[in-house]
């Protein structure tokens, strides 16, 4: 298999997780995560092992939103063999108990080929802090 053809095979893959994010659909997401995942989420703790583990944090999102988008800009995608990383901001937006709301995040995803297929081994979800003020800074835009 080419590099081109990993990048396309990664791309796909990223997509199939923005929908399943705007569809709220778990089980999809749960396919694209290795079962030893390791997420290093915005929320508490500071990791979450297992792909069970990164399944509840997308349902406590899930719950929380009445509808969802999901948008991913600036895709890099990097592949080495099995391996490979992409990094992106992502927004995640939508309704709240009636409001609107929008954040976007700075995300790394380390991806692993296993039996011929990607999976997400491990992700890193982040937003600038203040230093000044130690308050995460979610009004940013690209």
């Amino acid at each position: 298999m080419t590099t081109a053809h990993d990048e396309d095979a990664i791309r796909q893959l990223i997509g199939t997780l923005a929908d399943a994010v705007r569809a709220k659909d778990l089980d999809g997401m749960a396919r694209i995560f290795a079962p030893d995942i390791v997420s290093y989420d915005v929320e508490p703790p500071l990791r979450h092992v297992g792909a069970e583990a990164k399944a509840a944090n997308w349902a406590r999102v899930f719950a929380a939103y009445t509808q969802l988008d999901y948008e991913v800009r600036d895709l890099t995608i990097t592949v080495g063999g099995d391996v490979a990383f992409v990094r992106s901001l992502n927004r995640l937006s939508g309704t709240v108990a009636g409001r609107q709301t929008g954040t976007w995040v700075r995300w790394t995803g380390c991806f692993r080929k296993t039996d011929g297929s990607w999976l997400i081994a491990h992700d890193h979800v982040s937003v600038p802090l203040d230093m000044a003020s130690g308050k995460a800074l979610l009004d940013l835009e690209p």
